[in-house]
């Protein structure tokens, strides 16, 4: 999030139009990098499995199929890259915008193989509970994005001054260097070191390849779901004005710099649950679950009450607008008790993925945020079938029904597929005790 900003920071120093290619030219390839995340994040459980059940001889094969699936996902994102002059002949934009996000994408494009290569790696880290180098790797590429960004958008040290296109190549950089970094750190590190993932290359084998497509595609259309739940509702709301999309977006980056907690929290969850249910220990699988939906929640709680007593504070910081300032308020405090449904529904993904469950999660997600969270937003926001039309105010509490309905049916499913994995398991263990 913060290389993010960075790039906004220093982009928009430039000029407004690449700011603008910048801004525009994230929105067209980062949504294709959640296959790319899907199938790394499906390959988290399987190796906490396969760690919980002593079988780490496992582990080196499985990363490297991992490998081969997400290279699927960066195939996808190139072609998304390819199709950018389309995408931009459809919005008819200026032309020095168009050169510079076309220019901007086309360094992006190089740094796609190094972004599939970091997230099997940082995946197959976290898969056996490791998180250290996720933050030691995010760090350097934060300090290595700096730099090089003023390098190439400012022409520094007798490079070109390539602008907002700067932005681009400069993340192409950074993605090799984080994966770089990623690859030595697990070449030398002991515990990871003793696994030896490359010292024997494995051809491509479909079977586990599929077995990695059929977990991670529900994990990346459920995140497609969610992100698309609220893009859409920022171009719903567009046509309320200038002071409406500011206090959306301000309300918006407050409670997504927020929901890192929950996140962190749903990841930690799957790889706790994974180990727990390849140990053969369904019970400490709940637990973990039960313990991390405390700690969330607790938070929520805290965090919600700071954003209900100070949301004007907090707007205070992004602009001195009083009209923005106070409808701001207003979100913050819907934003109060989303984030509580958020976190629930959130950490009940995180373990449902520990199970290996996501078909089901998939479906849950797009019933819960699309015909439940955007409809009613849309609605509420811009008609007056159940009420006056309530503009932003709207959209939110239809994020609060959708989150809420979330999280409920996936509790239920949560319900319904611990209590048969438990008698499962118990009918494998009387079977194997008969045998014996």
């Amino acid at each position: 999030m913060l290389m993010s900003v960075v790039d906004t920071l220093m982009a928009g120093r430039v000029s407004a139009t690449d700011l603008a290619a910048v801004s525009v030219g994230g929105s067209i390839w980062v949504p294709s990098t959640l296959l790319i995340l899907g199938l790394a994040l499906a390959l988290a459980p399987i190796i906490s499995h396969f760690d919980g059940a002593g079988k780490q001889h496992k582990v080196g094969n499985m990363v490297q199929q991992g490998i081969y699936a997400a290279l699927a996902g960066g195939v996808l994102c190139l072609a998304v890259i390819m199709c950018a002059p389309l995408i931009l002949n459809a919005m008819t934009v200026e032309e020095e915008f168009r050169r510079v996000t076309l220019d901007y994408l086309y360094f992006v494009s190089f740094g796609i193989p190094a972004l599939v290569m970091y997230m099997v790696l940082r995946n197959f880290c976290e898969g056996l509970s490791h998180t250290v180098p996720s933050l030691v790797i995010g760090v350097l590429g934060l300090i290595v994005n700096i730099p090089v960004n003023y390098i190439f958008i400012y022409g520094e040290f007798g490079m070109p001054a390539l602008g907002g296109a700067g932005c681009g190549l400069a993340t192409a950089i950074v993605l090799w260097v984080m994966a770089l970094g990623m690859l030595v750190y697990v070449s030398v590190v002991e515990r990871f070191k003793k696994l030896q993932v490359f010292k024997q290359f494995h051809a491509p084998n479909w079977d586990d390849i599929w077995y990695i497509l059929r977990l991670g595609f529900p994990i990346a259309t459920s995140m497609f779901f969610e992100v698309s739940l609220f893009a859409a509702a920022a171009l719903v709301i567009a046509p309320l004005g200038a002071t409406v999309v500011a206090s959306h977006q301000i309300a918006l980056n407050i409670s997504s710099l927020v929901y890192m907690v929950p996140l962190s929290l749903s990841m930690a969850v799957t790889l706790r649950v994974g180990f727990a249910l390849g140990a053969g220990n369904p019970a400490n699988a709940m637990l973990s679950h039960k313990l991390a939906t405390l700690y969330g929640m607790s938070f929520a709680a805290v965090n919600g009450l700071i954003m209900y007593l100070a949301g004007a504070w907090l707007a205070g910081l992004y602009t001195d607008d009083q009209a923005v300032i106070q409808l701001s308020a207003t979100l913050m405090g819907l934003a109060a008790i989303f984030t509580l449904s958020d976190t629930f529904q959130a950490i009940a993904i995180g373990t449902l993925r520990g199970y290996k469950d996501t078909k089901v999660v998939m479906f849950i997600t797009f019933v819960s945020y699309w015909p439940f969270g955007l409809s009613l937003g849309i609605i509420l926001s811009l008609t007056d079938w159940i009420v006056p039309a309530m503009g932003a105010a709207g959209m939110w509490i239809g994020f609060i029904v959708g989150l809420s309905v979330a999280a409920v049916l996936l509790s239920w499913r949560l319900l319904i597929v611990s209590r048969r994995y438990k008698r499962d398991h118990s009918a494998r263990f009387e079977q194997a005790a008969a045998q014996d």
